[in-house]
């Protein structure tokens, strides 16, 4: 039997994780700035999220939310630590496209609209209400036609913010795109995609499931920003591993869901509980975004070190959320990256995404940053003429 793979093969064989490493069948070791599309931020088999995960299989390892467990309200009072202060409701899932759905659900449940704003080079998810609102043709065309009602437009334009009027029920953005090239929205973008959405009676969803739990040097990057969502999805990292994604809401926009609303049989079971649990903890105790922030300006530092290759359009991002924009498509130069041991991951059409774990040290940065200027200049010498 084949397994059904929808990514491309990287051709290394995973047999130990450990913190921004990862080592291969051969023994090989990696410095890991992948992490799984950004999961394993809080590094791989994060310690005080492996036992905790460990002793809740003692007690119990499956609930639905329909039976009370201890350790899921033990989640929700760490969450409360670090979800905005006004979101007084919150449902956990399992991927960052389920809390896209919820939150697309709960937007149309509380205005009673139907119209959704979205932006071009976005990335929510590909199950179906995320898709519709996923800015990338080449994931939306093989599946035409979407849920209707969706309108997409520029990110990074004040005249898209316009887009949001009375008819519309919620805009959802990413305050740094990710899959869409790791780029910052302008403060002004986001802010007055706040202020408009009070406007015209509309919400703001933020989707943090990338840049969110500390990568960029802030808990959300919102921060960054001074702006606050109406409702949050946040994942990957904030289990610390573990398969679990969580949406948050104002109090006026989670009331008015219902019994049946929405469901998940897996979601917030005791295991993904404790692993959120353990990961907020963890996120607090070592000061992660502290940390990810310095370890952040040392590798983009040491990426702009570079910025005089030919090769070499930009280095954009913040903390560890960061690219090397290229003149030329980065698959040639990821691989490169592959064989000198350090793996990295595309974002838009000429990007190297880097998403490196938190602790990662000055020895791995040096690493990380020799190792592209090499795959740079191979891949120019590659295109000399002969």
């Amino acid at each position: 039997m084949k397994y059904l793979s929808f990514y491309e093969e990287r051709g290394i064989e995973v047999v130990r994780a450990e913190d921004q490493y990862i080592w291969d069948a051969g023994g090989e070791k990696y410095l890991d700035f992948h992490t799984a599309h950004g999961v394993a931020f809080l590094g791989h088999r994060n310690k005080k999220v492996v036992e905790a995960i460990k002793r809740q299989l003692e007690e119990v390892m499956s609930a639905t939310p329909a039976f009370k467990v201890r350790v899921r309200e033990e989640a929700l009072a760490a969450l409360e630590k670090v979800l905005p202060r006004s979101h007084g409701y919150v449902a956990m899932l399992n991927s960052g496209s389920e809390g896209v759905e919820l939150a697309l659900k709960m937007a149309r449940k509380a205005t009673g609209r139907k119209k959704i704003v979205s932006f071009w080079g976005s990335f929510h998810g590909r199950s179906f209400g995320a898709l519709s609102v996923t800015g990338n043709p080449n994931y939306r065309k093989p599946f035409e036609p979407l849920l209707p009602g969706v309108e997409i437009v520029p990110y990074n334009d004040l005249e898209s913010v316009k887009r949001v009027d009375e008819e519309t029920a919620a805009v959802i953005a990413e305050p740094v795109l990710g899959e869409g090239g790791v780029v910052p929205a302008k403060p002004e973008f986001l802010k007055a995609l706040r202020e408009r959405s009070e406007e015209v009676g509309a919400l703001l969803i933020l989707d943090e499931v990338q840049s969110g739990f500390g990568r960029t040097g802030e808990i959300w990057a919102f921060q960054h920003y001074g702006v606050e969502p109406d409702i949050l999805v946040a994942g990957k990292a904030i289990g610390g591993g573990f398969p679990v994604s969580v949406v948050s809401a104002r109090e006026s926009v989670g009331a008015k869901m219902e019994k049946g609303d929405h469901g998940s049989t897996y979601g917030g079971n005791p295991l993904a509980s404790a692993a959120v649990r353990a990961a907020v903890e963890v996120l607090l105790e070592e000061n992660v975004p502290e940390r990810a922030a310095r370890a952040g300006r040392a590798l983009k530092e040491g990426l702009l070190s570079l910025s005089d290759h030919r090769l070499l359009r930009e280095i954009r991002g913040v903390g560890l959320m960061l690219a090397a924009d290229l003149r030329v498509v980065p698959t040639n130069v990821i691989k490169c990256l592959q064989a000198r041991r350090v793996l990295a991951l595309r974002a838009g059409s000429t990007a190297v995404r880097f998403l490196p774990p938190y602790m990662i040290t000055s020895e791995d940065v040096e690493w990380g940053v020799r190792a592209l200027a090499k795959c740079l200049d191979e891949e120019l010498s590659s295109r000399a003429p002969a």
